[in-house]
Formats: C-alpha cells, sequence, structure tokens
C-alpha cells in the first residue's frame, strides 16, 4: 500500500439543512412542496429541492432526520455511518442503518434499518453532531453485511482515514458466529488505503478475481522528465493501471499534459492500460493477464467471489 504525497483523504460533510414538517404551518409547507422549492426524503422532512439532487445529501438528510425523532440511544451504522465519516460508497444506501436500545420501532417510518442492541461505549463516537460507530466498527459491520465490493470500497476508504486493520479484526473476532463474521476476517487483509475512489477499488478487485499479484497502489515511477504517479500496477509485470475520470481532463491542457507523462512512462520501460467507467472491470482485467509472463498461474482468492 502506497498513498500519493498530496492526495486528500475522505472528510465528512455535514448534513443538509433540514425543513421539518413541525416547524412550519401546514399551508405554507405544502405550497412551497407544489412549487418545487421542496421535496419529501423522509416522514415530516423535507429538503431544498435541487435540478441534480446528490444522492449521498438525500441519504445524509435522512439520517439527520432519523436522529431529530429518535429520544432513545442510537449510533448511526453500517453503511450511514460510512456515509456520515464521509468515506465513498459503491451504492449509496436507500435505508438508514442504525443500533438502538428501543424496544418498539423507529417512528414508523420504512427507510430505517434498525438493528437490536446497545454499542459498547468505546465503539462509538460523534461526527458532526451525529451518533455514529467508530470507523473500525463501521468497517466491520459492512465487512459483514454488504457484497464483496462494497465492503471493499469501505475498508479502503477506513484504512485511508488512519482506521488501524487490526481493531477491525478484533470487532470481527470478537462478533462470535454472527452472519458473515468469517468472510469478513478473509477480507480485512485485502484492505489497501491507497486507493483514491470507489473505481478504483473495484478496478483493484477486478485484477484480484482474475488471479493477477495483489496490485500496488500508487506507484511510483521516477523518470528523466519527473516523478510521476500511477494507480495501481503489477510492478513485477512493468504493468500500470489507471482510472480516467471525468475529473482528470477539465483544464485544455490536461490531454497535452496526461500525453507527456504516458510517454515519460513509456520510455521507463512500463506499460498501461486506462480504464474508464465505461470500461468493463472485467476486460481490464483480462487485458492485464495477457502481460502475464510465461508459466504464470492465476492465483485462487474465493473469498473474493460473492
Amino acid at each position: 500500500m502506497a498513498v500519493r504525497p498530496g492526495a486528500p483523504a475522505p472528510t465528512p460533510h455535514a448534513p443538509p439543512a433540514l425543513v421539518l414538517a413541525r416547524d412550519h404551518l401546514g399551508p405554507t409547507l405544502t405550497t412551497a412542496v407544489r412549487a418545487g422549492t421542496l421535496e419529501r426524503v423522509a416522514r415530516g422532512v423535507y429538503l431544498s429541492k435541487t435540478p441534480e439532487p446528490d444522492p449521498r445529501d438525500v441519504a445524509l438528510a435522512r439520517i439527520a432526520a432519523a436522529h431529530a425523532r429518535l429520544h432513545t440511544p442510537h449510533w448511526f451504522s453500517h453503511e450511514s455511518a460510512a456515509l456520515v465519516w464521509g468515506w465513498p460508497l459503491w451504492q449509496t444506501p436507500s435505508h438508514t442503518h442504525l443500533y438502538t436500545t428501543a424496544r418498539r420501532g423507529t417512528g414508523g417510518d420504512r427507510l430505517v434499518h434498525r438493528h437490536p442492541g446497545a454499542v459498547p461505549q468505546e465503539l462509538t463516537t460523534q461526527v458532526n453532531g451525529l451518533p455514529v460507530t467508530t470507523g473500525a466498527l463501521t468497517a466491520a459491520d459492512c465487512l459483514r453485511t454488504l457484497p464483496v465490493l462494497g465492503a471493499l470500497v469501505v475498508l479502503d476508504a477506513a484504512v485511508r482515514c488512519g482506521v488501524d486493520r487490526s481493531k477491525v479484526s478484533a470487532i470481527l473476532d470478537d462478533a462470535g458466529g454472527r452472519r458473515g463474521v468469517r468472510r469478513a476476517r478473509l477480507l480485512v487483509a485485502h484492505g489497501d488505503g491507497g486507493a483514491e475512489s470507489a473505481r478504483e477499488t473495484a478496478t483493484r478487485l477486478a485484477l484480484l478475481r482474475a488471479g493477477a499479484p495483489t496490485p500496488q497502489t500508487q506507484v511510483r515511477v521516477d523518470t528523466p522528465s519527473g516523478t510521476y504517479w500511477a494507480d495501481m500496477g503489477i510492478v513485477e509485470w512493468r504493468l500500470l493501471i489507471e482510472y480516467d475520470g471525468r475529473a482528470k481532463y477539465t483544464a485544455p491542457d490536461d490531454v497535452y499534459t496526461e500525453k507527456l507523462r504516458q510517454d515519460a512512462l513509456t520510455a521507463a520501460g512500463y506499460r498501461m492500460i486506462r480504464a474508464t467507467a465505461r470500461t468493463p472491470l472485467d476486460t481490464v482485467a483480462a487485458h492485464a493477464l495477457t502481460y502475464a509472463p510465461p508459466g504464470f498461474h492465476p492465483l485462487r482468492r474465493p473469498e473474493l467471489s460473492s
């Protein structure tokens, strides 16, 4: 695992401002909804409407709405806690996950998934005024319950933000025979804080599933033209893999600058595979294996199959 110098780590974002029905007169609220200036995100909770609402903002608003309604001890957990922590997710959750000691429901909100039980104090904290599980417990819960890709996206972000994988493993060890623990224990070893986006995690996972050697993240290459970094690579094959997002090419000179960079990396003896959001990840992995040396046998990693 390597971290590119200057690369920012994910940071928490405060939930957007909510409009609560209990604080407004009915006719005024109804008029705003009909006029399209407010949209309902949960029972009795509204958000200022935008042309293209960010799904993460809507999910955060639902989390804040659940917190405003609940009067019993609760801690946001699983994907919801990851969202509060500001971590990337492969899919924005449609439900709000929380632990609670309440024996009854959560105010009749069908979009709230309640996990019964108290959480040890040392595994809870607050982020932007919201009670959440710690980074280690958040990662452990997501490793147990999410599909492999979603779980690794969360784990990569957690490690990138300084969560100790040994603490995640300790939590899983204490979980005993709970569902998903066995697979989760195996997944912990695959966490890599060098991934700078969910798509980079997905690309690395495709390579691992195809049996390639474990890719090194944020590969540093020193050339006569300067030092360059690649998203990941199989260094022993002299192969680099780059995920190109739209944000990479925004300034007029970006394409030319990237050409100079690739020329320098090629001159240093590296081959490069490029992927975009439209590139099937299996295609990227299959392409990478064509660079395998004679006699290479793909590695088996059955824990990554689901």
